[in-house]
C-alpha cells in the first residue's frame, strides 16, 4: 500500500534533510545488496503500529483467537478475556508473549502465535522517498526491502532527477545520530547496475535532488 505524503510534510522532510546535510557524513556508500538463496532472511525489526492488521491464534482455544483484528488508533487491541492489550511498539514475538502471560490467568500454559498480516500505521517502520521521483511516498517496510523495491513502488526517477546525487538518511539507534549515505539511483535504474542496489532498514528516508542546469 502506498502512502502519499502531503505537500507540507514533504517540505518539512526536505528542510530536515537540508539541515542534516551539514552535519552528516557525505559520500559514504552502503554495501551492495547481494542476491541468491542465502541472502534472504526474515526481519525481526518490525514493530507493530496503529491500524496494523494482525491475526492471533491460541492453540487448542479457537474461541480465544482473533482473525484479522486491527490495532486501534490508540495502539491497543482486544481479544476474548483480555481487554486493551498494548500492541504498538512490540514485535510479533513480544506481543504473543504478553498475550500468553495475560491468558495464563485463565487457562493453563497458553500457546499463542501472532502474525502481522498488513502493516499500516507505524511511521518508524516506513521508508520515505521524496524529491525528484514519479510519486513521492511513504512505504510500509518489508523484510529484505531494497532501494530498487522502493523506487519501483514510487514510479522511479522523474525526468529532472539527479539520481546519482541521491542520499539515504538513516538513524543509528545505538548512537541516536543520523547518518547519510550516497545512492547511485541513475546507475541502478537507468543503467541496470545491480551493484548500486542496497538494502533498506525501517525508518530510512531516500532524498532525490533535481539536476542543476
Amino acid at each position: 500500500m502506498l502512502y502519499r505524503l502531503p505537500p507540507m510534510r514533504l517540505a518539512a522532510l526536505g528542510l530536515s534533510a537540508a539541515l542534516l546535510a551539514g552535519c552528516a557524513s557525505s559520500g559514504t556508500e552502503l554495501p551492495s545488496a547481494s542476491y541468491g538463496d542465502g541472502s534472504v532472511a526474515p526481519s525481526e525489526e518490525y514493530t507493530i503500529g496503529p491500524l496494523d492488521e494482525i491475526t492471533i491464534h491460541v492453540w487448542r482455544n479457537p474461541e480465544l483467537s482473533a482473525d484479522k483484528v486491527r490495532v486501534r488508533p490508540d495502539g491497543r487491541l482486544t481479544i476474548p478475556l483480555v481487554q486493551d492489550i498494548p500492541a504498538v511498539g512490540k514485535t510479533a514475538t513480544q506481543l504473543q508473549d504478553y498475550i500468553a502471560g495475560e491468558l495464563a490467568k485463565y487457562i493453563e500454559q497458553p500457546i499463542v502465535s501472532v502474525i502481522v498480516n498488513t502493516p499500516e500505521g507505524n511511521f518508524t517502520q516506513q521508508v520515505r522517498v521524496i524529491g525528484a521521483t514519479g510519486q513521492p511516498a511513504s512505504l510500509p517496510y518489508r523484510a529484505n526491502m531494497t532501494v530498487l523495491d522502493a523506487m519501483i513502488a514510487v514510479g522511479g526517477l522523474n525526468e529532472f532527477a539527479a539520481g546519482n546525487r541521491a542520499k539515504l538518511i538513516r538513524l543509528d539507534h545505538e548512537t541516536g545520530k543520523q547518518a547519510e549515505y550516497r545512492l547511485r539511483l541513475s546507475d541502478l535504474i537507468r543503467k541496470g547496475d545491480s551493484t548500486a542496489n542496497v538494502m533498506l532498514k525501517p525508518g530510512d528516508t531516500i532524498i532525490i535532488p533535481e539536476s542543476r542546469f
